[in-house]
Parts: structure tokens; sequence; C-alpha cells
């Protein structure tokens, strides 16, 4: 094992800690005690280079350090439904890990399958369509501390050189605004080390049955520039993901090509300040999609190609003065970039636009978002508190033409919308006797839109203003350290959009409104178990939903009222120091209570929730010729989940079993990794949709990944 997990597993439990401070040099501290809060986790020393970190493997017994709730939290004190998945040395290079990595790892977290970069996500059943139109996400994606989408769908970052992603969910309204109704996909990257020179390197390949084979790698460098005061950490990646459906004479076509770099510089500005920046770029290629017409079928008749393509560019500046004088600053601006591309055969289905002879269909997305933060956290007494300044602005453009065989063109859609959203927030907690506490959140916000829609020979504009106070209350109750038990109520809003109605005329929407009550319980044991159960239930006001309507364009329009019930567990077991169970599982009831769609449902469950779900897995650690090595073999089960509300289009979803192995071997500073999925080759449909001209008229299924295997390399240079 490397040094520091040697350290971390001599001292866990001690209430110490190791901390490197020179190329060869450890310090061994005292862990700083939390102030009700919890809120210091870290030292103040300026030579604190990155966030607190999480737990660095499965096996080490510190502390997991939560900062998705603008605080650095213990997730053991944390009075929220919250689940985090880091990663050990050896995964943080591997560039296949992804959103679907974090998903099948914890409860209430799951999306559409239509592939890489074009997919919606969902937490705890706050699911309002399918389809990718234009209506708000109901989920945040933020890096570090800057905001990545507004609107777009889920870009799918690829998971290198990332300390852990946090999933805190349930409405976030009151600490993140508008478009958190389910919760935040928090990633937290490794941030720029001022002491140590530091590179890794992986290469890899896999192959896929009844598919093609791939090639993987990356590179992780850091540097300091002047030691201890600036440095600086380079990341690169690139891989050529394998297809394995096939469309007419064309093999394996709906390959992926992903290539992503990343440039942070830290800087030690004295007087405890320090300064990050980053730059962060990643360019994903699809060549094709991956439905097909049959069921458990992996190929489809010759038809027209429909690559994917989505870019994202992001800066963003930090300021930090963390723990100086009892109050934490800091001040953080993110500005993104991102392009989503599509193209659809069109040959079908496009008839009642007017246009001969149509080929393709092009939709073509541009989404720029601006997220500005000023926050300050202090204590008064033996209260907590939290105080923020937000500005956020974001615009989205869209536009769809179709495309004949001669050449010609027509524009179907184009729609242009810019958001501002400027916010006071705050939170407090105060604590009551010695083990109980009171949290209060509230966001003032007002946000304004102006929407411009073109028509044939004329453009329609419309602004709208929204002011109004996202509040969350929470009471958590400690007995005793790791023990926790606490009730939340959350709450949290989105900007409504528009809708074209029968007339041909622009109309505006209500915006959605969701509360959420709760009730969470989580342990840990002496002897390292751990358990975590919660319940919920939320009310959603005005749900929005992207309907496809019968020409196969997709329009925003308000589906109704939702009601939500759930629960989930989850569980991790050791046994002695070899052997360790982890598993978990969630049950979900989403519902519409109230129909506004104007025809009569069937069946009222909100789209791609799955009702249940069950994970578990097993690792086995031992010694393999005095090389470090572990086993983990694991089973996931999703279950019967739907397509639509409406009934002429609906499918079903789900019923999937994945099964995997995941094996390494550490000697030193290398490690190798054989990893295998689905191994029962499972032929279920994970998403019953893939182009929407096509898609009233021609039954359409996603088909699981045929098994796979894969091999990797990693080698750590110190």
């Amino acid at each position: 094992m490397t040094v520091e997990e040697a350290l971390a597993r001599l001292l866990a439990g001690s209430g110490y800690r190791a901390r490197q401070v020179g190329q060869t040099a450890w310090r061994i501290e005292l862990v700083p005690r939390p102030n009700p809060s919890s809120r210091k986790a870290s030292s103040p020393s300026k030579s604190v280079t990155a966030p607190a970190p999480a737990r660095q493997n499965s096996e080490s017994q510190s502390v997991i350090i939560v900062t998705g709730t603008k605080r650095n939290s213990s997730l053991g004190g944390l009075p929220v439904a919250a689940a985090v998945v880091s990663f050990p040395e050896d995964k943080r290079v591997t560039v296949g890990d992804d959103t679907s990595t974090v998903a099948a790892r914890i409860e209430g977290l799951a999306s559409t399958g239509l592939g890489p970069g074009r997919n919606r996500m969902a937490i705890r059943g706050v699911a309002d369509s399918s389809f990718n139109g234009e209506s708000q996400t109901t989920v945040a994606v933020l890096f570090d501390d800057a905001r990545l989408t507004y609107s777009a769908p889920d870009p799918n970052i690829r998971l290198v050189d990332v300390d852990r992603v946090e999933v805190i969910k349930g409405p976030q309204g009151s600490l993140f605004g508008s478009g958190t109704l389910g919760g935040i996909y928090h990633i937290v990257s490794r941030r720029a080390d001022l002491d140590a020179v530091h590179a890794e390197v992986s290469s890899g390949a896999e192959n896929v049955g009844h598919g093609g084979t791939g090639y993987s790698g990356s590179a992780i460098v850091n540097i300091p520039i002047v030691s201890e005061r600036a440095a600086l950490r380079l990341v690169g990646y690139s891989a050529t993901e394998p297809g394995w459906v096939d469309t007419g004479n064309r093999k394996n076509n709906n390959r992926t090509q992903v290539t992503g770099l990343r440039a942070g510089v830290g800087v030690d500005a004295g007087a405890s300040w320090r300064l990050d920046l980053t730059g962060f770029a990643q360019w994903q290629n699809s060549r094709d999609s991956q439905y097909v017409y049959a069921s458990r079928a992996r190929e489809r008749p010759a038809q027209n190609a429909e690559p994917h393509d989505n870019d994202l560019r992001h800066a963003a500046i930090r300021i930090s003065r963390p723990a100086s004088g009892n109050v934490d600053i800091l001040l953080s601006s993110g500005m993104t970039w991102h392009e989503v591309g599509d193209t659809f055969d069109a040959s079908l289905g496009a008839e009642s636009f007017g246009l001969a002879n149509v080929k393709l269909l092009t939709d073509q997305r541009e989404y720029r978002l601006w997220d500005n933060e000023l926050r300050l956290n202090g204590d008064l007494g033996r209260i907590d508190w939290l105080l923020g300044l937000s500005y956020v602005r974001s615009s989205q453009f869209i536009w769809g033409q179709l495309r004949a065989s001669d050449g010609a063109t027509l524009t179907i859609d184009d729609d242009r919308r810019v958001t501002h959203d400027i916010a006071l927030f705050s939170d407090v907690i105060l604590p009551i006797g010695d083990q109980f506490k009171l949290e209060a959140g509230t966001r003032f916000f007002r946000n304004s839109i102006k929407e411009t829609r073109v028509f044939p020979g004329t453009d329609v504009t419309r602004r709208r203003h929204h002011t109004g106070i996202t509040p969350s209350l929470a009471l958590s109750w400690q007995p005793r350290d790791g023990q926790l038990a606490f009730v939340r109520y959350g709450s949290a809003n989105r900007q409504g959009g528009s809708d074209i109605n029968a007339a041909g005329q622009l109309e505006t929407l209500k915006s959605d409104e969701l509360a959420t009550l709760e009730a969470g319980w989580r342990q840990e044991f002496s002897d390292g178990a751990q358990i975590d159960v919660g319940i919920h239930h939320s009310w959603w006001e005005n749900l929005q939903s992207d309907l496809l309507q019968p020409d196969g364009l997709i329009e925003t329009g308000t589906a109704g009222n939702a009601r939500i019930f759930g629960g989930e567990l989850s569980f991790a077991k050791p046994f002695g120091n070899r052997w360790k169970i982890e598993g978990g599982a969630s049950f979900t009831m989403a519902k519409l209570v109230k129909n506004a769609l104007g025809s009569e449902l069937v069946d009222r469950h909100l789209p791609i929730v799955p009702e249940y779900t069950v994970r578990g897995s097993l690792a086995h650690d031992l010694d393999v010729g005095g090389a470090d090595a572990r086993l983990r073999f694991y089973i996931n089960y999703l279950g019967p989940s739907r397509l639509s509300f409406d009934p002429l289009l609906d499918r079903p979803m789900g019923n999937l079993v994945d099964t995997g192995m995941e094996g390494r071997v550490r000697l030193h500073n290398f490690t190798l990794s054989v990893a295998a999925t689905n191994l029962l080759g499972r032929r279920g449909d994970s998403f019953a949709f893939g182009n929407a001209l096509r898609f009233s008229t021609t039954r359409q299924y996603t088909p699981q990944q045929p098994p796979t295997l894969s091999i990797s390399l990693h080698a750590q240079l110190r």
C-alpha cells in the first residue's frame, strides 16, 4: 500500500491523522474537534492545500467529509440524506468511471439511457420526463464550488483525478436555488498540492462481447512552482470506448470517443488566503445512437447514422480564507460553455413538415452558465452561521433543422432563453443541549427570464419575473459519536418555461414547487460496520414535463401535481481484516395525483423512476506473492419503470440485472486492475427511446451493454 494508506490504517480511530508536509515527510497531528456544526474539518495551517479528504479507501475508518452543503461537515453528523462515492488512488485515473459508476454504488440516483452525454438525472423519484426538451433540470451538477449545468443534460464528466462525488438527496433550494428539486451531484476534484512533485499514468484496454475493442490512457502531474507557495496540476485523459450495436453493414457503430484536459493552479497568497484557478474541458463524441427495433437485439436495419456531440469547457476562480478569525470566507466564480449536438434519421416520421425527401434532423444546443458566489461562515457563541450572496446568469439556444437529400433545409425549432437569478441565502445551526441541533436555512431570490421563440415570419418574446423564498428546517439527535437521527423539511423551485398551445401561441407556465419531509438514521459501529436508513415524502406542484408531440417535436407542458413516497437502506459490514460486504435497497412510489395533461391516464407513475432497486457486493483482501490484492463481486437489480405519461407512447423499462467483478494487484507503485461487467450476458431494455420522429410508429429498445472485459495498468511516480 502507499505511505498515505498505511498511515491512515495505523491511525484509524486514534484521533490523529497523517499529513504530508514534504516529498518524503509526514506530520502526525491531532484531528481538531469539530465545533457544534462540524464545520472546521481541516487544520487552518497555511500548508493545507486541498479540501478535507473523504475516506481514502474502503479499509480506512477516517471521517467522511462532505462539502456539498457549503460547509466542511462530517457525513456522520449531517442532518440530510447524502451519499459519498470516494475513489482510491488506483481508481482516480480510470477514464471509464462516470455518472453510471456513482449511480451503481448508491441508492436514489437514476438516469435515462440514451447514451453518454444525452441522459437526464433524477434523484429520489423527482423525474419529469424521459425527453431532453427545454425545461430546467431537476438535479444540479457541480464541479467543486461552481455549477456546470442549469438546463443541459448530464455532461457525463469522467471522474479522473477526482477525490469523491457527493450526492445530496432531496430539494436543496435553500442553499443552491432554482433547479435543485431532486438534489445535487457534486464532483470534488483534487486540487494542486503546493509541496509535492507527483505524477501518475494509466493505460487500459477493453473488449465488448458482440462488439469492438477500446483503449484508454490518462496522466496526472503535480509540480510545485514555488515550494509551499504555488503549484501546477495537470490532468489529461482519452478513451475510445467500443460499440456493440450494428446498423446495417456498419459494425459496432455506437463507438464513443472522449478526451479531457484539466489544469489547476494553487497559490498560497499569505495570511491564510488560498487562490485556485481551474481550466477544464471535455469533448465527447458518439458515432451513432444505441437503440434497436427488436427486444433483446443488438442490431438494426440500415439507416442514416445518428452521431452525438457533447463538448464542455469550464473556467473557475476560487479565493478562500478558511478558519481565520473564526470566519471562513469564500469567493468563487465559474463560467461554463457547453454545446450539445444530435443528428437523427428523418427519412421516416417527418412528413408533416412539408419538406420532400427529408434525410436528417439536426438538433443543436448551446448553453452558457456564469455562476458567482460569496459566502461567509462563522461562529457566534455556540451558534454556527452561514451567509451568502449568489448571482447566476444562464442562457440557452436551441435550434432544430430538417435537411433533405437535395440539400434543402427547413428550420422547425428556434428558441432562445436568458435567465438571471440573484439570491441571498443563510443557514444557522443552533445546539439544543448536548445532543440536539436545530438547523434552519432560507434563500431569498429574484429571477427573470427572457424567452424568444422564432416562428415563420415573426418573433415572439416573453419576459417574466419571480420573487420568492425557499426555506429548510432540520432537527437532529446525536446521542453519541457515530450515531445520528434526524427529521428535515426542504423545498426548492424551478423556473417556469413556455409552451406552444393548440392555437400555435406561446404561453408561459407556472414555476414548479417541491417540498419534502424526510427522516433518517445513520450509525457507525465499533467494528467498522455502517448503516443508513431514510424515508421521504414529497409534494410536487405544477410539475413541468417535456412532452413528445405528434409531429415528433418536444414541447414543455404542465403535467399536474405529484406525490412521491419512498425509503432507502444502505449498509457496510467488515468481517475480520479481509472481508467486507456492502449493500442497499430503495423503494419509490412516484405518482401524478392531479392530471393537467388534458387526456385520460392509464398509469400515473412518473417516468424513468424505478419502483425499487437492490444492490450488493462482497470484497476480499488478500496477499499475492507479497503484493496487496483485492477482489470484489457485485450484483445490482433495477426494478420496473416507464417511459412516458402518454399511454400511446408509454413503454415499460427496467427489470435489469447487472453483475460484475473487479480485481486489482498492487506491488510498490504499480497496480494492475481487471474488471468484467454483465457476467450473465443479460439483454434487458435499459431505455425505451431513441429517435423521436420514429417513436410513435416504431417500437424502440436500448439493450444492456454485452459482457465486457477490461484491463488497466496504473503507475505512481513520486
